[in-house]
């Protein structure tokens, strides 16, 4: 049989009788051969084994600028030298002469491990008083800065619980602990911190001894150095460059790792080719327990904080959020020795430049009113205020994920994509779509992703001096007004005292607002006495012209339960006069007891509900309201009073008396 088009044939006989096919290829189709595109030909690869093939996969990243000390063939072996001697350094332990010996790579891929010879951070001419270790004998492999795709594979092989959800973030869980342990956290009190922090009632600092914070640390080091890997970071805080700390963290979990790789600024390959020596040290081992029995220990938990040392040591949790905020406090002792206040506020800036600060506890509104698509973002949480202007703390945003909806909150939602960290959400197990409104785990799910992720992000983070600061309170007592334009005492007075309501149930299921105070907006993180920080928030204001504001966007009408939420519309509307400076130009009233002066009329928004006197139809509740409110504010400042300023206290009593008065 041969085949119509003439091309092949059956005609000769093959194996076993079968036929053999025979191909010929007609005339023309010879001339045109050389024109035929053949997508996917290719030459074979060289490779002759498939860890040949492997290897071909990835190049190394090479250095983009030498290092100063040493020039030609070697000196990126001298830069690498000088890298791991500063790691190892970090490393050390306090009762043995030198740092472990350690090792870039991954132990996992024994031929990317080099061998090399110990390195020491000291040369020492005198014979070892304690005897060999076998921690001594074994290299402590560092995986050093790794990218996020690295940290992904980390995880996901790995640690248990690590999962990449279908919008490309990557899933993790923080353990036994989903939230911060304020009652476990001390800080070293020493001859200088004695003096310097704010102690006793009222005070977030819980004092430890340095024989205890030694001890605690060598329990640390000792479990990180027992590992076959460590991963360290290197990275800045706070985005005026002038004004930067260099912070090293090492941890055992590539999700601690990819974290802080998120939330602190990540450094260019020159800068982090001279990084040197950090200025602040995390040693996170927060899988190992601290011993129980150690003093000033109250469980198995402890954050210590070592600010002679300038180090900083987590026992007994993985809840990442210790390391944020740990950094947080220590730049809230070390910025204000530079005159820089440090500030737990939003922060934003118009097109023309205006820049506002936002301060308010859990549910005021903070992050949807800094958050606006028409002025660019600064940061979300922490911030510095120099005389260079104002500049964002952290390279990341740490955002609360419960009931997160696109429609929302787009600009989280967006966010949440490959290299965004997701600590213990619940997810489907086919489709690993994230349920953000399950609680199984925690009420406190958070996501963690740079801050570059968000549109209108303002990088570098760093803006001019503020033209309004805005303390914002949820008052579900329903007494304080819509706005409020305070005076510089008033603003301390409110800054210090940091109010807000919650709603919460009382035993027979009636829900009822409670008062909260959070001195400065963030009682737990603060290192000084807060009318420090008050005082050089007055100064700053001062000196720059800024106006400050209180915004109240709870409850209008009456408390909550007769009363109503004041509606979004209204406080965008005010929040966007405050922006224009046309609220300045307003016609404005003084409030009984709190002496608060008002806007009699705004744009936009009903004047009636401008005096919140005029929405509560029960007169004599809304007095009896007032003045229980009032007596909150005063019995929360007691503990302030016997804090005197200046050498004459005239500061002291002027605060006071902007406050409320009946």
């Amino acid at each position: 049989m041969a085949a119509e088009n003439g091309e092949f044939s059956f005609s000769v006989k093959g194996r076993n009788g079968l036929p053999k096919i025979q191909t010929q290829k007609k005339a023309e189709d010879m001339e045109n051969d050389n024109q035929v595109c053949h997508d996917d030909s290719a030459r074979p690869v060289k490779a002759q084994t498939l860890d040949e093939l492997h290897s071909l996969q990835k190049k190394k990243s090479a250095p983009t600028t030498p290092i100063t000390t040493a020039q030609g063939p070697f000196a990126e072996e001298e830069r690498q030298k000088q890298q791991l001697q500063s790691i190892s350094a970090s490393l050390a332990s306090l009762t043995r002469e030198s740092g472990p010996k350690v090792v870039k790579g991954d132990p996992a891929r024994a031929a990317e491990t080099p061998r090399v010879t110990s390195v020491s951070h000291q040369q020492h001419h005198f014979t070892p008083t304690l005897n060999i270790s076998d921690s001594a004998l074994k290299f402590t492999h560092i995986l050093y800065n790794l990218s996020p795709a690295e940290l992904y594979e980390q995880a996901i092989k790995y640690e248990k619980g690590s999962f990449i959800t279908s919008s490309g973030a990557l899933a993790t869980l923080s353990g036994a602990k989903t939230g911060r342990s304020p009652r476990d956290k001390r800080v070293v009190k020493d001859e200088t911190t004695a003096d310097d922090l704010w102690w006793g009632k009222g005070s977030p600092n819980i004092e430890m001894d340095e024989h205890t914070f030694l001890v605690n640390r060598e329990r640390a080091v000792d479990y990180l150095c027992s590992l076959e890997k460590v991963f360290v970071n290197d990275q800045f805080l706070n985005w005026d460059p002038e004004h930067r700390i260099k912070v090293r963290i090492v941890s055992a979990r590539a999700y601690h790792s990819l974290f802080m790789h998120n939330m602190c600024i990540r450094p260019t390959p020159e800068e982090l080719e001279n990084f040197g020596t950090p200025d602040f040290t995390i040693y996170n081992a927060g899988q190992f327990p601290c011993n129980r029995y150690t003093h000033y220990m109250t469980s198995s938990t402890s954050i210590d904080l070592n600010l002679a040392r300038r180090e900083m040591v987590i026992l007994g949790t993985q809840y990442a959020g210790e390391m944020k905020k740990g950094l947080f406090s220590v730049m809230h002792y070390l910025m204000p020795k530079r005159q820089i206040l440090s500030l737990h506020s939003g922060c934003n800036m118009g097109k023309d430049g205006d820049v506002a600060l936002f301060f308010g506890l859990s549910g005021t509104g903070k992050t949807t009113l800094s958050t606006d698509h028409n002025r660019y973002l600064i940061g979300d949480d922490e911030h510095c205020w120099s005389d260079n202007g104002v500049s964002n703390i952290e390279g990341g945003c740490y955002a609360k994920c419960i009931d997160l909806s696109r429609e929302k909150e787009p600009d989280i939602w967006n966010a949440i994509k490959f290299g965004a960290v997701v600590e213990n959400v619940v997810f489907d197990e086919h489709t690993r779509e994230v349920d953000y409104s399950d609680k199984s785990v925690t009420e406190n799910t958070r996501a963690a992703y740079p801050i570059e992720f968000i549109p209108n992000a303002k990088i570098p983070c760093v803006g001019p001096h503020p033209k309004n600061v805005i303390l914002l309170a949820c008052d579900a007592f329903g007494v304080l007004p819509p706005v409020s334009k305070l005076s510089l005492a008033q603003t301390m007075y409110h800054f210090i005292s940091g109010y807000t309501a919650l709603v919460a149930g009382t035993e027979d299921g009636i829900k009822e607002p409670t008062a909260t105070f959070s001195a400065c907006f963030g009682a737990a993180f603060i290192m000084l006495h807060p009318t420090k920080y008050a005082a050089m928030l007055a100064e700053k204001m001062q000196k720059h012209g800024a106006t400050g504001w209180l915004v109240n966007t709870g409850w209008s009408g009456g408390s909550y339960g007769s009363g109503s939420r004041i509606k979004l519309a209204y406080t965008r509307k005010i929040i966007d006069v405050i922006h224009s400076g046309a609220l300045l130009e307003a016609n404005y009233k003084k409030t009984e007891v709190f002496g608060l002066e008002i806007p009699t009329e705004i744009e936009g928004v009903p004047s009636e509900i401008l005096d919140p006197a005029n929405t509560w139809s029960d007169k004599n509740a809304h007095n009896d309201t007032l003045l229980k409110l009032g007596g909150l504010f005063k019995k929360n400042f007691e503990v302030f009073l016997n804090y005197k300023i200046g050498a004459d206290n005239k500061l002291t009593e002027e605060i006071l008396a902007a406050g409320p008065n009946f």
